[in-house]
């Protein structure tokens, strides 16, 4: 099953994220399937940029977002958007 999630990056005591897109048994930081925006929390805003039209494929296809990554994507309108595609 793909699971979007975050991957960590950046140094010790500055976390940086990935949104990728990757098998739900393959490790936190291994290789992913796609790369789908970043999340950044120490900025004041949590800076957070998700390729839109990417994200909505891997969804449509049955790809599970976790609880993290679902928060980021309904900040974004991203979830409202996959929730109405899936009613039509």
């Amino acid at each position: 099953m793909v699971k979007l999630r975050l991957t960590r990056m950046g140094r010790k005591k500055t976390p940086f994220y990935r949104i990728v897109a990757m098998e739900a048994l393959g490790k936190r930081d291994g290789k992913a399937i796609a790369y789908l925006g970043t999340y950044n929390p120490l900025v004041s805003e949590n800076q957070v940029k998700i390729n839109e039209e990417e994200a909505l494929r891997f969804l449509s296809n049955g790809a599970q977002p976790t609880e993290t990554v679902k928060s980021l994507l309904t900040k974004m309108g991203i979830w409202a958007k996959f929730e109405e595609s899936k009613r039509k």
